[in-house]
C-alpha cells in the first residue's frame, strides 16, 4: 500500500463519520425540541383542565344561587296569591 492509498482510506473513513455523525446530531437535536415543545403542551393541557373544573364549579355555584334565589321568589308570589 502507498501513502495516497492510506491517505484516500483515512479520508474516506473521516467523510463516511461525518456523514453518519451530522444526521445523528440532527435528529438528537430535531427530539430535544420535540420533548421540549411536547413538555410545555402537556403543562398548558394540565392547566387548562385545572382551569377548566375551577370555572365550572363556579358556573355551578352560581347557578345553584339562581335556583335558591327563584325559589324564594316562588315562594313568596305563593303566599301573595293566597293573600
Amino acid at each position: 500500500m502507498t501513502e495516497w492509498t492510506i491517505f484516500i482510506i483515512i479520508g474516506e473513513i473521516v467523510v463516511f463519520g461525518i456523514a453518519v455523525i451530522k444526521p445523528i446530531i440532527t435528529l438528537t437535536n430535531s427530539i430535544t425540541r420535540l420533548t421540549t415543545v411536547v413538555d410545555r403542551l402537556e403543562k398548558s393541557a394540565e392547566d387548562r383542565d385545572a382551569k377548566n373544573s375551577d370555572s365550572h364549579r363556579r358556573l355551578w355555584e352560581h347557578n345553584k344561587a339562581q335556583d335558591d334565589t327563584l325559589d324564594d321568589h316562588e315562594k313568596r308570589i305563593s303566599i301573595m296569591e293566597r293573600e
